[in-house]
């Protein structure tokens, strides 16, 4: 029987995405692309954040926190399936199979824990208006996306240690193209018992805390938005939450789809949901906060019209019409 302190030669087997030879290359280009795109668009958020100070502020400190974690999300799976899709032997060791899922589940646990603070942040900025500088203040946003991170490891630590318990001896393929527990759970030759307790009690102590901080902010948040009387004060007011809102049921949706569902009828359902999960919600992030947020177009616009190039094109107007381009960013 192999074990996790014997078997430092003990292989998983990746089935991956694809099945026929010839999908193998359009796939590649499709999820190179989307990866491309992830990073671009986190890392581009980053930086308007941090360049611009008109968005130093609690909501955007913990949007560029989020950005960085799908940033890292999606760099624990993307790079290896990509890297698959033209390997002979798409095998892991035993190892870097449980490494690959600390810092997945870490970066799951982390995001989660934002996106609570996020809510708290919205709920404050909404209900307590006139104290939302005096509570969100650098120092408790800083402690909050600290408490985040740190939650987030320490999770994944719990879990990550319970599995190295597991002991693996017999079939070795994993019906996806990265580690998670449920795919390690179903290959081990020791019982699960206890590694499945600890899940769910951890789940529901750090899970439905998530999930409080997260939701019950919007109960008040909406009895106050009810409260204001005019229309236009009331989609103002509710204009702020929504692309958390939709950020936030999207990424509890994948999750609860993705482990509370019934079992897949196929591998092509379990596939599908793999991808959701690990490569289009890191994307869909970014593309949500950008197209829906006016500060961080206006930035965007005040840092490209910064750019050499456009300086260059700019000047080539005439003087006249030079004067009514450049006075629109700044209006």
């Amino acid at each position: 029987m192999w074990s996790v302190n014997q078997s430092k030669e003990f292989e998983f087997l990746f089935l991956g995405l694809f099945e026929a030879s010839g999908s193998r290359i359009p796939l590649f280009v499709l999820f190179l692309l989307v990866y491309l795109m992830t990073l671009v668009g986190n890392v581009l958020i980053i930086f308007l954040i941090f360049s611009d100070p008109r968005l130093h502020t609690p909501m955007y400190w913990f949007l560029s926190n989020l950005a960085c974690i799908d940033v890292l999300y999606s760099s624990v799976t993307s790079p290896r399936m990509l890297a698959d899709f033209f390997s002979k032997k798409r095998t892991i060791a035993l190892s870097a199979c449980i490494t690959q899922f600390f810092f997945f589940f870490s970066f799951v646990c982390i995001e989660l824990y934002l996106l609570a603070a996020m809510s708290y942040d919205r709920y404050v900025a909404i209900c307590q208006p006139l104290h939302y500088i005096q509570i969100m203040h650098p120092k408790f946003c800083g402690q909050m996306a600290s408490a985040a991170w740190t939650t987030g490891f320490l999770t994944s630590l719990i879990h990550t240690l319970c599995t190295k318990r597991l002991t693996f001896c017999g079939p070795n393929s994993i019906n996806g193209f990265f580690c998670d527990l449920p795919q390690l759970f179903l290959l081990s030759c020791t019982s699960t018992f206890i590694n499945v307790l600890v899940m769910f009690a951890v789940g529901i102590l750090m899970g439905s805390g998530a999930l409080g901080i997260t939701f019950v902010p919007y109960i008040h948040i909406f009895r106050t938005i009810s409260g204001i009387k005019s229309i236009k004060g009331k989609l103002k007011a509710f204009s702020t939450c929504t692309s958390h809102l939709m950020v936030v049921f999207i990424f509890y949706g994948t999750l609860i789809f993705t482990y509370l569902r019934p079992a897949p009828s196929s591998f092509s359902d379990d596939r599908l949901v793999s991808v959701v999960y690990t490569i289009l919600t890191p994307l869909l992030n970014p593309l949500i906060y950008s197209l829906r947020n006016k500060d961080l177009k206006e930035a965007l616009g005040k840092a490209l019209h910064k750019m050499p190039c456009v300086r260059i094109s700019t000047k080539s107007i005439p003087s006249d019409q030079r004067m009514d381009h450049e006075a629109k960013p700044r209006g």
